[in-house]
């Protein structure tokens, strides 16, 4: 059995609330919590590590993010609005993607994640053209180490997996080859933006896979009422996690929380682009699950720090709600409280260590969660565990020049 124990840190745990647990251990046992008090005892052949300069808390979960656009860092920042990225990302670079652009993206997005302290993300691929471009992302994302949800997308543009080869790509890596990191979910384009027999086709599929559905909502531009038009159709329930609905009226909201399913809010792209009023206040308002989510680094910086403090600045979140929607929230929205997302014992020992002696965090003790939420940033991450592992975070210099490439491959022209 592998031990590892954190002596004497600056622990934070995010459920039931944020809470700083100062002087605390932790114990680590195969990959999991096994223990957290002041004073534990050391068992045999336990590794120790010093915690008395660090703050440990559970890993970030980033519950939506196109991983695959780590090429292609500031190509939308220039886009004021959501048409612009639509026409210039998705209309003209994303069918340039080759399985091999889809694989070094998604991987190099991946391994970003888990320098910043986001140990779990959501991958809404909707560059899966083909069964090749789906073993690509799986691939890469179980060679990242990261835990993550992979839900195939369907293309806003082109034509992407038919349900057989959706099928296929399940019976292939995820029945005959599972792994307990990477599992598998389905993003069709949904209510908003696609018509009912299509919803209830891709809804059917999902349901017949045992899959979670992943989608972007909006009021409009095909249901204006799409929650609505799912409670109608009997396709509304806990198994669903949408992205955004920024113009949604509260009544949608209300039908949201009601079903038990969850928004995952997008602080800095819902407002570069113009989707409407923040969301965070409102799900919390309306007792929606809330997670939160980079989206897209084309525009964005791919960082849950950043992202903390664009959903604290936007309304009237304290900083403990802010950080639990950062972790517990976004694994909830994910189907994953019972895995990750706090410090409870018996979960994955996924977690984020930080250096509390480097100079943006000192004289943070009298209020640890709201210094982490305000002031931390990637710089001071100085390990990440993922199932209880230590994950490197320096980037391979072979992945620096197949990213090079594949940025100016599909940029080309």
């Amino acid at each position: 059995m592998e031990r590892l124990l954190i002596r004497t840190a600056l622990l934070i745990d995010t459920d039931p609330e944020a809470v700083a647990l100062p002087a605390h251990d932790l114990l680590i046992e195969d990959g999991r919590i096994a223990a957290v008090g002041p004073g534990l005892a050391t068992p045999r052949e336990a590794t120790v590590i010093d915690g008395r300069e660090l703050i440990v808390l559970p890993g970030f979960v980033d519950a939506h993010r196109h991983v695959w656009q780590a090429a292609l860092r500031g190509v939308a920042a220039d886009d004021s609005d959501l048409g612009g990225y639509l026409t210039r990302v998705l209309g003209e670079i994303a069918p340039r993607y080759r399985p091999s652009d889809v694989h070094v993206g998604t991987l190099a997005g991946a391994l970003e994640c888990l320098a910043s302290g986001i140990t779990t993300v959501q991958d809404y691929a909707h560059i899966l053209f083909t069964p090749d471009h789906a073993e690509a992302a799986i691939l890469a994302l179980r060679g990242a180490g990261i835990r993550a949800v992979l839900a195939l997308g369907q293309p806003p543009f082109g034509e992407g997996l038919t349900p057989d080869q959706v099928r296929a790509v399940h019976r292939e890596h995820f029945v005959t080859a599972p792994d307990d990191l990477v599992t598998l979910a389905l993003a069709p384009l949904g209510p908003a933006y696609s018509p009912m027999e299509s919803v209830e086709e891709h809804w059917g599929l999902a349901a017949e896979l045992g899959l979670r559905l992943y989608t972007h909502i909006a009021s409009g531009p095909v249901a204006e009422r799409p929650i609505a038009a799912l409670r109608s159709a009997g396709l509304l329930g806990p198994h669903l996690t949408f992205a955004h609905g920024n113009s949604l009226p509260d009544d949608e909201l209300v039908l949201i929380a009601e079903a038990g399913a969850a928004v995952v809010a997008c602080p800095v792209v819902e407002a570069r682009m113009g989707f409407g009023p923040p969301l965070p206040d409102r799900l919390r308002e309306h007792g929606v699950t809330a997670a939160l989510g980079v989206d897209i680094v084309s525009a964005t910086a791919g960082d849950m720090f950043s992202l903390m403090r664009a959903a604290l600045a936007g309304g009237r979140l304290s900083p403990a709600d802010v950080l639990r929607q950062a972790t517990i929230g976004g694994a909830t929205a994910l189907g994953l409280a019972d895995r990750v997302g706090s410090l409870g014992v018996g979960k994955q020992a996924d977690l984020v260590l930080l250096r509390a002696t480097d100079i943006n965090l000192l004289g943070g003790r009298h209020d640890p969660v709201a210094t982490v939420v305000t002031a931390a940033h990637p710089g001071n991450v100085h390990t990440v565990l993922v199932a209880g592992q230590p994950v490197p975070l320096d980037v391979p210099a072979d992945l620096t020049t197949a990213l090079a490439a594949s940025a100016a491959h599909v940029t080309a022209g």
